[in-house]
Formats: C-alpha cells, sequence, structure tokens
C-alpha cells in the first residue's frame, strides 16, 4: 500500500473518463471553478467503453422511436408517461450541450449531434393499429407535436427507399416519423468535454486503474490507484468520489461498503451489430427506424436499423444481437461476474436467475443464431439484404442492475444513480437511456451529494439548463423557446424547420 505520508489531495475524483464523468466534471467546473479534480481512467484513451460510437446506437433516445418506452395497456389504451419522461430529462441534455457550444466548453456541435429522423416502423395489422393509437396518444402531447403517422406504400417507399424495395405490402406497414431527433457521437461529446476539463485544470490519468476505496473518518476517502505500465500504486484522498466506470462502476461501488449497494448485482449483456459495408446502400437510408422487440427480449434489444454520424461520415447499423459473457466491459474479465457475487446479493442474483426464464431463452436463441439467421432478421427491416453487403461488429457491454426484491430480485432495465447517505460518494449503473440523459442523471448526482451547495448552484444550473425544475411538456411555449434556442445553438435549425415555424404553418 502507498505511505499515507504521500497521499494526494483533490476535492473530487471522478472515476472513468465516459460520458457519464466528463459531464458530471463539466457541471462542477462550471458551478465550483476553485474545486480541485482529478480523473482516472484504466484504458488509455477517453471513451473507450460504451460511449464510444461504435459501442451504441447514438439514438439519442428522447422517445421519439423507441416503442418499448410506450407499452400498450390492456384495455388496448397506450401509455406514454416512459416517453414524456424520457423526452424531458433529454431536453435537459440538449440545453447543457447548447450552452456549452456557447461558452467554450464544447467545441463544433456538427462533430457530435446531427439531424436524423427517428422513426417507429411496424408491419401487421394488430402492429399498426397499435401505432396508431401511439401516434394518437402522442402527437396530442406538446413533446411529440410534430410527429406523423404515415401508413401507405407510396410515402413509405418514397422515405425509406431502401426499406421498401421487395417489400410485400399486403402485410400492412405503419410509421411514426418525427424530424426533429437527432444522431449522437457519445465518444466525440465526451472528448469535446475532457479537452475542456484539461484546459480548465483537471488532471486526467489515463493507464490508471482504481484498485480500492477507503472511507477515512472524516468522510473523505482514499482512492488507491496503480499505473497500469509501471504497476506503481499511489493514493489520492478525496473528499467526493463519483464512480463513472460503465460496467465496472458496480465492483467499485461494492469495494467501497457503503451501505446503498446491499443486494445490488448485475447481469451483463453484450450486444452486435451488423455494419453496412455497401456505400450505395447507405445513401437509399436516413433515419432511425426502431421496430418492436421479439417476445421475451430485454427492451435494451429492439431492432433497429440506424443511421449513424461518426467523425463525420455516414454509416448504417442494424441489431442489436444479443450475446453474452461474464465481462463487465468489453476489456473486461472472465470473473468478473463470479467476482461480484456476494453473501449480501446471492439470493437476488439467484432470484432472478429463476424469474427470467424468457430472457435466458431469449439469449440462448441469440448465441445459436447463425449469420444467415441474422440476415433473415435483418430482411423484415430490409427485404433485400445481402450479407455480403454487411460485417459483424461487437458493441458495448452493459451489466443490468439487478435488485433485491423480497427474498430474491429483479433486473432491472433501465440507469440508476446509487450514492451514499452522506454524500460522498455516487456511482452510475445500468445502461440505457443511459448517455442520452446523462445531464440529468448528473444534476441528480449534485442535488443528491451537494444539497448545501446546490442552492448556490441554482441560479448557474438554470443558466446552463433554463428548463431546470420546470416541466416543459406543461409549460409549451417554454418548449418552443428552448427547442429553438438549442437548435440554433447546435446548428440543427438549418436542417430541420424550428417548432415556432411548425406552429405558424
Amino acid at each position: 500500500m502507498p505511505n499515507a505520508a504521500m497521499t494526494e489531495k483533490t476535492d473530487v475524483v471522478l472515476i472513468g473518463a465516459g460520458i457519464m464523468s466528463a459531464t458530471l466534471g463539466a457541471l462542477l467546473r462550471q458551478l465550483q471553478p476553485d474545486w480541485s479534480m482529478t480523473m482516472f481512467e484504466r484504458l488509455d484513451a477517453a471513451a473507450p467503453e460504451s460511449s464510444d460510437p461504435w459501442n451504441n446506437a447514438g439514438t439519442g433516445h428522447s422517445a421519439l422511436c423507441e416503442l418499448n418506452y410506450t407499452p400498450q395497456n390492456a384495455d388496448g389504451s397506450v401509455d406514454i408517461s416512459k416517453a414524456i419522461d424520457i423526452n424531458e430529462r433529454f431536453q435537459v441534455s440538449r440545453q447543457f450541450w447548447a450552452y456549452g457550444v456557447e461558452n467554450g466548453v464544447l467545441g463544433d456541435p456538427s462533430q457530435f449531434i446531427n439531424p436524423i429522423p427517428h422513426v417507429s416502423f411496424v408491419h401487421g395489422a394488430d402492429n399498426v393499429e397499435y401505432l396508431r393509437k401511439r401516434y394518437e396518444a402522442l402527437s396530442r402531447h406538446p413533446l411529440f407535436d410534430t410527429m406523423q403517422y404515415i401508413d401507405t406504400p407510396d410515402e413509405f417507399a418514397r422515405r425509406l427507399p431502401l426499406m421498401a424495395k421487395g417489400r410485400d405490402y399486403s402485410d400492412p406497414v405503419a410509421l411514426n416519423w418525427t424530424d426533429g431527433g437527432t444522431d449522437i457521437d457519445f465518444g466525440s461529446l465526451t472528448k469535446q468535454l475532457l479537452a475542456y476539463l484539461g484546459r480548465s485544470g483537471v488532471q486526467i490519468g489515463f493507464g490508471t486503474a482504481v484498485r480500492d476505496l477507503s472511507k477515512q473518518s472524516d468522510g473523505s476517502w482514499n482512492v488507491t490507484v496503480r499505473n497500469m505500465r509501471t504497476g506503481q500504486n499511489r493514493m489520492v484522498n478525496a473528499k467526493f468520489v463519483f464512480v463513472g466506470a460503465g460496467g465496472y462502476a458496480l465492483p467499485l461501488l461494492q469495494r467501497s461498503g457503503i451501505k446503498e449497494m446491499a443486494g445490488i448485482g448485475g447481469f451483463p449483456v453484450s450486444g452486435l451489430f451488423l455494419r453496412c459495408t455497401n456505400p450505395e446502400l447507405i445513401k437509399q437510408h436516413e433515419a432511425k427506424v426502431y421496430g418492436k422487440a421479439a417476445v421475451g427480449a430485454p427492451p435494451m434489444s429492439v431492432p433497429h436499423l440506424d443511421t449513424r454520424v461518426i467523425d463525420g461520415n455516414r454509416g448504417l447499423l442494424f441489431g442489436p444481437y444479443a450475446g453474452w459473457t461474464p465481462k463487465f466491459l468489453k476489456d473486461g474479465k472472465n470473473t468478473d461476474l463470479f467476482k461480484s457475487i456476494k453473501p449480501n446479493n446471492l439470493f437476488s442474483m439467484v432470484g432472478v436467475g429463476l424469474t427470467e426464464m424468457s430472457l435466458t431463452k431469449y439469449l440462448i436463441s441469440e448465441l445459436l443464431k447463425s449469420p444467415s439467421g441474422r440476415v433473415a432478421s435483418l430482411e423484415e427491416f430490409v427485404p433485400r439484404a445481402d450479407g455480403h453487403d454487411w460485417e459483424l461488429i461487437t458493441a458495448g457491454q452493459r451489466v443490468q442492475v439487478i435488485r433485491r426484491k423480497g427474498a430474491g430480485g429483479v433486473l432491472e432495465f433501465g440507469t440508476a444513480v446509487i450514492a451514499a447517505q452522506d454524500g460522498s460518494i455516487a456511482g452510475l449503473l445500468g445502461a440505457s437511456p443511459g448517455a442520452s440523459t446523462g445531464v440529468s442523471a448528473m444534476v441528480d448526482v449534485l442535488q443528491r451529494c451537494f444539497p448545501a451547495e446546490y442552492a448556490e448552484w441554482a441560479p448557474k444550473l438554470k443558466e446552463m439548463v433554463p428548463s431546470l425544475g420546470v416541466k416543459l411538456s406543461e409549460n409549451q411555449a417554454l418548449y418552443h423557446e428552448v427547442w429553438d434556442w438549442t437548435s440554433k445553438a447546435l446548428r440543427l435549425s438549418d436542417n430541420t424547420q424550428t417548432l415556432a415555424g411548425v406552429a405558424q404553418n
């Protein structure tokens, strides 16, 4: 162990160089520029895991197209409450990014955000009826009032030519189409935020792994880190620690010993995508088109044909196909899952294994799927798909949260902030909607971990996020105002109509 006399001191330690740590660091730099901050990343690059653009769908989850956020009730009605909540949270992210561009925190927005229509797609009479009801419920709501409903073959073919070629329209199709969607390169966004942090004096240590977290009598934390190149250990004492280490957040928070982690476990799921290698096909599709998940499949498995903009180049992905490995990161170890099983979460883990049989069957079927089977799934979206035009890539690793419930456990498909009662340490677990609602999640961290300072920070936070504390769904004038501002600041309005313009037409 390092000598206690040699311990360095800092106000804040950020673990992981992904979008969450970068976002929290940027917020704190704006709110409390006199605080010292140190970031540690075990790998040698920024955003190397789930924030990397090829490791996530880059959808900018705003519930415009994801059907798992609008489930159908037993009476046939559609529940849009989750869609509204996620869209509200995404608007918070848009506002902070717009503020960042205008105030030197971020650079060229086209390097990380670009306008792309968000589209929901179904086929079959029952699904078409569901999508019509979804449209009727959402389009009456202020946050979704530019959505369009399309169910004619001609219009389908005009908007989605790649999906139309060879399609048999005796099987009816329908779309919910929204022009105001975006594609987000969270890797580029993270790198811009980290560049700002570096310019502002934050110490960023790549190739440095956190080995231990130890709570001190004064409420601070001793963080033991190891240089992955030299093997040398050192200790940093921090008043506050944030664990934004992707899948490795779970074992690190377990190591902290905070009581809030009791009963919490994790289940890793990996993803595979087919990436298009034919430039002519890529040119024929310009939308993020989401379908319905298979029965028994987790929400993160919703199939989508997805236009991407990465490093200024357009790409096309289809997936995801589920995979499985006991690793908690792509660069993790095969012992990760087994080491995470503790006496306090054993029953949670076993309980989930017994109750989630449909998920188990789904994963097994996905793992057994052949290359031709993957292409057959793609044909639902691209009827004339040719496997020679696509290559299989491995996406990021996700660790879904398992919580104690009764004598067993329940598997959660979402994002969860875990914070110690005294606010000295917090971390983020889970997956979707994840990065898209990251600013909202990090504001939640600030509120829970810094209650005394939060009141003083409120004016600055309102400057960065004007709608903070207000439901845009209940204040349409403010929604139009911030939408038009963010569209202009992020250079999206040149390609899409502003809401104010739409309202006037």
